[in-house]
């Protein structure tokens, strides 16, 4: 029995045993197997690594240990025309704050890098440049100080060339590829200049680019939103590095201390050279820049990159789309909108009409204000949509069908009209009339003439019985020259001289004074109604009339528009001020001098004092003594038809539908333009307060 008894306790022992033995195996074999595990190479692990067995170090006496969250701020300067670059400056503060940062946003025009620059690498852990090109490859107004200070300090040789040695940074660009001589000059001028004083550049200088189709991301958005992703990167890898150079620091290197190597540092923080920013050669030499607008600067920007480079660009971004619809633009499909004028609210109302009710009898309540291409090869100074439009020098976007444009501006035009029904002073059978549009001014925004289909928008137009104001900026020759038949052919004539065409427009085209002037040959070879349209802009574009009298007889328009430039309120895009509008009595004597230049083929027709604008008009449209200047909308119709069936050989010109011109609105009138049918309304005047 006893036997039996110690046997049972040996054989529990023994299972005991064995079993201690397997645990305590397995054990020893995870160890084993765990210690022989080859750590990942990444700078991440390496920098925790350096962290964790530092962070054990002791620290000399007296001396506060550095942490690695201590060193965390990071200054974002910004240098803008519009605006833009601004919006971007404090994107980025708002996710640095959030990661935990200490940011700060600073106007270039408030900071003197003569008296911070040289500092900033001991306080910030990154010092970050938005900065965008302004005309001309010139800085922002405002950043001119802080460009001049580095340019001068990279190039003077009594400057320490390791001025900048403890500054790391990163430089983010706005330019437009359109402008192909000085594509974000300023910001590759930034970086290397910071790159030359020895600064540290964290990542390749950011080039955004407004032309949506060359952009490397689709948009100026994404570009940005691609850059910022790859900045957080490496500023982590920075970080890291930081962290472990502080707690170096601290370590009196007593028995073993697994402090990373700092060269090994070093070649791990991400940081590159001038030989690794050898651009891509599929970058295009580019801009001139302006940010997109101060309006879009609470914007949210897209993050959705389109992966397919090849694929067409969509011309309305989101922040254009959000701009324009803030200005009460109704938006088509991907590159085309249509708004209501306000003169057409003026006629619902029965206050009046624009002056293209006055020199050419359109019904304004009746006239729908679209474009089928908002984008434009020009940014000049007086534009009245302060620059929030795309730009383009040809036609690179996804493109919508004629139809389907068509057909989404009439809707939306009619649309807006019924939005008026019971609202306090519009006449119900003008309302009623509203709702069928007679009349098209393709000048809303942008260059109608680029879009590829025009022709046959156009036509569309016409079959519907709508005439149509087409407004071209003279730098597309070929387009004028194709251009189908329309009611009235205008090319804006903004200066007389390549100088001031260029001050003023601001074309995209390098040879755009040659375009200028093909364009205005292109207009004299055609038969139907043309019109010459200039802006006064005092002190930039009144003083050359002999040049204008030059121009006048080089395209031989059927009628002159001069109108005086209209303030549309501050834009950093512009430096137009009241100062620069020019009063009519001024407006009227300019066009006097210019019909005493003309050669006695030209005399005043018309005027709209409303609209500061004064129409001249051949004498062939001075019938027996009597202007006849309106348009026989009917007839013009039935001449199109005419036209279109028999394939373009039966041809017409401007003077087979021409109308006499009533009384009030010839040039002298009492009336000045007012149509004495409609009701003058006067905007109360303030009190004085």
């Amino acid at each position: 029995m006893f036997e039996g008894l110690l046997s049972s306790y040996l054989e529990v022992f023994y299972s005991v045993l064995l079993g201690l033995i397997g645990v305590i195996s397995v054990y020893f074999y995870a160890r084993i197997k765990n210690g022989k595990q080859t750590p990942k190479s990444n700078v991440d692990q390496k920098a925790k690594s350096t962290l964790k067995s530092t962070a054990k170090c002791t620290k000399s006496k007296g001396e506060k240990e550095i942490l690695p969250d201590q060193k965390n701020k990071i200054k974002i300067l910004y240098g803008t025309q519009t605006g833009k670059s601004k919006h971007f400056a404090e994107n980025l503060s708002k996710d640095g704050t959030y990661k935990g940062y200490n940011c700060e946003v600073i106007d270039l025009k408030n900071y003197d890098p003569d008296e911070q620059l040289d500092s900033e690498g001991e306080n910030t852990t990154c010092l970050v440049v938005f900065i965008s090109t302004y005309t001309e490859g010139t800085p922002p107004e405002g950043a001119e100080w802080f460009v001049k200070w580095l340019e001068e300090s990279a190039s003077d040789f009594r400057v320490q060339k390791s001025l900048l040695s403890n500054l790391h940074y990163a430089v983010f660009g706005l330019g437009n590829s359109l402008y192909s001589e000085n594509f974000n000059t300023v910001a590759k001028h930034v970086d290397h200049c910071l790159h030359k004083l020895s600064g540290h550049r964290i990542l390749s200088v950011g080039l955004g680019d407004e032309n949506v189709s060359q952009s490397r991301h689709k948009s100026l958005e994404n570009d940005y939103v691609a850059w910022k992703r790859d900045f957080w990167k490496k500023l982590k890898e920075v970080n890291y590095v930081f962290a472990s150079k502080d707690l170096e620091k601290n370590c009196k290197n007593e028995g073993q201390c697994n402090c990373q190597d700092e060269d090994t540092a070093s070649e791990n923080t991400g940081i590159e050279s001038d030989d690794e920013l050898q651009e891509d050669p599929t970058d295009n030499e580019i801009v001139d820049v302006e940010d997109l607008g101060r309006v879009m600067g609470s914007g949210k920007t897209s993050t959705k990159l389109n992966p397919l480079k090849d694929e067409p660009a969509e011309m309305i971004t989101p922040l254009i789309k959000k701009s324009l619809e803030k200005q009460g633009y109704k938006l088509i499909g991907t590159h085309s909108g249509v708004k209501l004028c306000r003169w057409t609210k003026s006629m619902l109302r029965g206050r009046g009409g624009c002056y293209k009710h006055t020199f050419y009898g359109i019904e304004s309540h009746r006239c729908m204000e679209t474009t089928p291409s908002l984008a434009c090869a020009n940014k000049c100074v007086f534009c009245w949509r302060h620059h929030t439009n795309p730009v383009g020098t040809e036609w690179r976007w996804k493109m919508d069908d004629a139809e389907f444009v068509f057909n989404g501006a009439l809707q939306n035009h009619v649309a807006l009209i019924k939005q008026f029904k019971g609202v306090p002073g519009v006449q119900p059978e003008r309302f009623l009339e509203g709702l069928t549009p007679q009349h098209c001014a393709l000048s809303l925004v942008g260059e109608p003439i680029m879009y590829p289909k025009i022709n046959k928008f156009i036509d569309l137009l016409h079959d519907k019985g709508i005439s149509t104001f087409m407004v071209t900026n003279a730098q597309f020759p070929d387009a004028i020259r194709d251009l189908s038949p329309v009611t009235q052919l205008y090319v804006s004539v903004d200066a007389s001289t390549k100088d001031s065409l260029k001050k003023i427009d601001r074309p995209l085209f390098r040879d755009f004074w040659d375009r200028f002037l093909e364009s205005l040959d292109a207009l004299s070879a055609k038969n139907q109604r043309t019109v010459y349209r200039l802006t006064l802009v005092k002190a930039w574009n009144t003083e050359e009339l002999d040049n204008y009298a030059s121009l006048v007889s080089r395209g031989n328009p059927d009628f002159i528009e001069v109108k005086g430039v209209t303030y549309c309120g501050e834009s950093k895009a512009s430096n137009l001020t009241m100062e620069n509008v020019p009063w009519h009595t001024e407006v009227v004597n300019f066009v006097q001098e210019l019909v005493d230049r003309l050669d006695g083929d030209y005399e005043i027709a018309a005027e709209h004092e409303h609209s500061n604008c004064v129409l001249v008009a051949n004498k062939k449209f001075l019938v027996d003594g009597k202007w006849w200047t309106w348009i026989d909308y009917p007839k013009f119709h039935s001449l199109m038809k005419r036209f279109k069936a028999s394939g373009g050989e039966e041809k017409f010109s401007s003077d087979d539908y021409m109308a006499p011109t009533p009384d009030w609105a010839v040039f002298g009138a009492e009336e000045r333009g007012f149509d004495p049918k409609e009701e003058r309304h006067f905007r109360k005047k303030q009190k004085d307060v």
